[in-house]
């Protein structure tokens, strides 16, 4: 049986993390950001973690938080970074934890939304729009396999983002009954 925990997977740039935390509030739930986590833990931006360590050692990072949450979330909206799901293991844990959403926007939409930004190792190359391109061939198949809902955050609100979550989940808790 599932955890009542929603954890919220996809590509950078979706809004994890915003739409996590408006979410936790209306349920009245706790919040947690992987990504955050391990930046307290290892006291280095994600940024610098690369950097210093590699991105298969931040990935692993990231399966070793993922057992150490695995029995004791509980009411949580947990916010992955965007490769978490990636890793076999770590989508197998997110799928045990709780109810996986993925939340899911255009290639387009991404890059007009993190063109300026320098804290996504990822995409700080000469073609981030390619680079944006390639990953997501890659991802979003992945994405769609793990989640149990696929939301669509282009051109909506974080508060429309919430509430259409907030049906759906009424929807299938009825179905439950």
């Amino acid at each position: 049986m599932k955890k009542n925990n929603i954890i919220l997977i996809g590509f950078m740039g979706t809004g994890k993390s915003s739409v996590g935390i408006s979410l936790a509030s209306a349920l009245s739930m706790k919040f947690l950001d992987t990504d955050n986590e391990i930046e307290k833990c290892c006291q280095m931006t994600i940024s610098e973690l690369f950097q210093s360590k590699g991105e298969e050692a931040f990935r692993f990072m990231e399966t070793n938080l993922l057992l150490k949450y695995q029995e004791t979330l509980n009411q949580t909206v947990i916010s992955t970074g965007g490769g978490m799901p990636l890793r076999a293991e770590n989508a197998s844990l997110l799928r045990e934890i709780g109810y996986v959403i993925f939340l899911k926007t255009s290639k387009e939409v991404t890059y007009q939304r993190l063109k300026h930004d320098t804290t996504r190792p990822l995409l700080q190359c000469e073609d981030p729009l390619g680079a944006i391109e390639q990953m997501l061939k890659i991802r979003v198949p992945i994405y769609e396999a793990l989640a149990d809902m696929v939301l669509e955050t282009e051109d909506k609100s974080v508060d429309r983002i919430v509430q259409e979550i907030l049906l759906m989940q009424k929807n299938i808790n009825a179905r439950e009954y």
